[in-house]
């Protein structure tokens, strides 16, 4: 796995739920709704999205931080990163969900170390928010407020782990994908490299099956071989 780099999704992926999905529902008005719908449908990216929806939220930052310490994770995931980082991988959260949280959800779960790319939340006034993105690219097909395309280097064969659209425009550059939800559907109506799952139990052991002599960005090789067998809390304004 020496040569591999690891773009793991948070929000349901590591996640059972879609943590800002969850935030919204909770903490803002029905427009979220609306806005979502308008994302969903293709008509504005990510960035624009979230900014939108963000700005909806009342919450309080002990509210939010309830709320964070609330969710859970696959409970394979820590023994998942444990493995991969063994074998000599490189992974990092890549996410177009909150920052602050995913760093809050996973050190509760000892997951400390992993490098965390996402948007920041940014307070405004006592229960109000905007979202920042530092990672996100004037340049991005999917105008997303993360460019996960920004994160894989070209020296190493790129392994994605997702489940929904903010994944799909990476994982159709990527050596192999590790899908379920809705980007599973996506990888097979595209002919993308990949392999269903529902738990990272699941993927360590489909890992030791991944083709090792392939180049950078291959697309070549067939899906069926890895067929599974029968804190900081809040920045102030």
């Amino acid at each position: 796995m020496i040569h591999w780099h690891i773009v793991c999704d948070f929000d349901g992926t590591i996640t059972p739920t879609d943590v800002i999905d969850n935030v919204l529902q909770r903490f803002a008005g029905p427009e979220w709704e609306t806005i979502e719908q308008e994302w969903l449908d293709g008509h504005i990216g990510s960035r624009e999205c979230l900014s939108r929806q963000l700005a909806l939220i009342k919450a309080t930052p002990s509210e939010l931080l309830a709320y964070f310490d609330s969710v859970e994770i696959d409970p394979d995931f820590p023994d998942f990163v444990d493995h991969v980082i063994g074998l000599g991988a490189s992974v990092e959260v890549v996410s177009d969900g909150i920052e602050q949280g995913i760093a809050r959800i996973l050190s509760r779960n000892y997951v400390t170390l992993l490098p965390i790319l996402a948007n920041r939340l940014r307070q405004v006034d006592q229960d109000s928010w905007r979202i920042d993105f530092p990672y996100s690219s004037d340049a991005c097909r999917a105008a997303s407020g993360n460019c996960k395309c920004k994160s894989t280097p070209r020296n190493k064969r790129v392994l994605v782990i997702g489940d929904g659209k903010s994944d799909m425009c990476v994982a159709s550059t990527a050596d192999f994908v590790f899908a379920k939800g809705s980007l599973a559907q996506y990888c097979e109506a595209n002919n993308i490299p990949h392999a269903r799952f529902d738990t990272f139990a699941e993927v360590t052991a489909l890992l030791a099956r991944l083709p090792q002599g392939i180049a950078a960005n291959a697309t070549t090789f067939a899906a069926t071989d890895l067929s599974i067998e029968n804190q900081e809390l809040f920045h102030h304004v």
